[in-house]
């Protein structure tokens, strides 16, 4: 009889890898504290703010990939001047359109488009501060676990282009991403390093830590006050599919790498056998890179 149910929790495992990624990271955000991690990293990151700004300027902010996130109520109270949401998943932007025709919110604007092309150069992004933004640069601009969709190579030109065309003279760049090493198995980094280096001999080269630390040794964002902290974060959830749902987000699948039937197989295997049948917790160490400008000491 377990055998029989492992099997059929086996085979639910495999089929939530089709789930949305909108849905996937609903139930990280529900049954970990990685968005109150980040909540309260972006509460310190306006008190910095309101400190070198006048009290009365209405702010402004971009929140890149995050549309549907709980730190949307954080952003939305705080940037009554205009919260830009861009988001490339319709089913993201429609849960956002829904609540502000709902609720009569009219200071928050969604955007549909791929960060990686529009920011790429600065004639685009000086076109994107032109039309979608109508001319006012930024507050804010926020990478919460969006940086996985753009090559670490392409960070430092996609972020300048952001620094200098869309940030106000005083303003933040927040980033927040999954440590780049672990070698402890409970964790997320190790899950991805073990499955994508296995299938496709990927090597993990999306080091936020790594990045602040050559971007504060070459100044290359003028002007700048670059600070970094690590956190961790405990996941855990008693349902195997919401579980597997998880674990696809963070194998990026299918949109980065495109796991086999096999192979997808395999990866429930194992997180069934090592992780839930254990009934222990996923942890995941995070990064989080914030990129001051005009502003005196920052909190992080």
């Amino acid at each position: 009889m377990a055998r029989i149910l492992a099997r059929d929790l086996i085979r639910q495992g495999v089929s939530t890898s089709r789930a949305l990624m909108s849905r996937q990271d609903k139930i990280w955000s529900r049954y970990s504290r990685d968005k109150v991690d980040i909540g309260e990293t972006l509460a310190r990151v306006l008190r910095t703010l309101s400190k070198a700004l006048p009290l009365d300027l209405p702010l402004r902010a971009l929140s890149v990939g995050s549309s549907t996130e709980p730190q949307f109520r954080i952003l939305e109270a705080s940037f009554r001047g205009g919260l830009y949401l861009l988001d490339i998943e319709r089913a993201a932007l429609a849960v956002i359109n829904e609540r502000i025709q709902r609720q009569a919110v009219t200071h928050v604007f969604t955007l549909r488009d791929n960060y990686t092309e529009i920011f790429a150069d600065r004639v685009r992004t000086r076109r994107f501060l032109r039309e979608a933004l109508g001319g006012r640069r930024l507050h804010l601009i926020a990478f919460e676990h969006s940086l996985y969709y753009c090559g670490a190579d392409r960070w430092r030109q996609l972020l300048d282009n952001m620094f200098e065309v869309l940030l106000a003279p005083a303003g933040a760049v927040h980033c927040v991403m999954m440590s780049a090493s672990a070698t402890d198995p409970s964790t997320t980094t190790w899950l991805y390093n073990h499955f994508a280096g296995k299938f496709f001999g990927h090597q993990n080269d999306q080091d936020l830590a790594a990045f602040a630390r050559d971007a504060a040794r070459g100044r290359w964002f003028k002007g700048a006050k670059i600070l970094t902290k690590r956190d961790r974060v405990r996941f855990f959830v008693d349902d195997f599919r919401a579980l597997m749902s998880v674990v696809w987000m963070i194998l990026l699948y299918p949109n980065v790498h495109r796991y086999t039937a096999a192979q997808r197989r395999e990866i429930t295997e194992h997180v069934h056998r090592h992780l839930f049948a254990e009934r222990k917790p996923l942890f995941q160490d995070q990064d989080h890179l914030v990129i001051y400008r005009g502003v005196g000491k920052g909190l992080i």
